[in-house]
């Protein structure tokens, strides 16, 4: 089996934060979804350039056997 990490990606959402799209991905592997996730914050800050209503974060499991997903949202404007 393969060691599990996460990544982070950075989406470009529509006003209502549907319709999201991959605009790039953070170059740091995480060990866990929790470190991941507390990276969240400092990851959007750094990412408001993209020309979206809304900026979206994703922590993606990679490697072992399964994905997981969760999202946080911010106003690209803020």
């Amino acid at each position: 089996m393969d060691p599990v990490f996460y990544i982070m990606a950075i989406l470009g959402c529509a006003d209502n934060g549907a319709a999201c799209s991959q605009q790039r991905v953070e170059p740091v592997r995480y060990e866990s979804a929790a470190a991941c996730e507390a990276a969240v914050p400092d990851a959007l800050m750094r990412n408001t350039d993209v020309s979206y209503p809304v900026v979206a974060a994703a922590c993606q499991q990679r490697g072992g056997m399964r994905s997981a997903e969760s999202v946080a949202t911010t106003d690209s404007d803020a």
